[in-house]
């Protein structure tokens, strides 16, 4: 998988936005949200590693 890969439902995401807000997306959130989302994914990765875990779980993204 690549840093650059796309980690959200674009669709889904859109959606969410014009539903909230009746507001567009552009398609440069998507990438500032999947970069969000790997920076919250590797600090859980390192919780769990940090516990002695090889599972991620929910009270490792707090």
């Amino acid at each position: 998988m690549s840093d650059s890969e796309v980690l959200v439902v674009a669709s889904k995401v859109k959606k969410y936005i014009r539903d909230s807000g009746d507001m567009k997306t552009s398609a440069s959130v998507l990438e500032a949200l999947s970069n969000k989302i790997r920076g919250m994914c590797d600090n859980a990765v390192n919780n769990a590693r940090g516990d002695g875990r090889k599972t991620v779980l929910d009270r490792d993204f707090e």
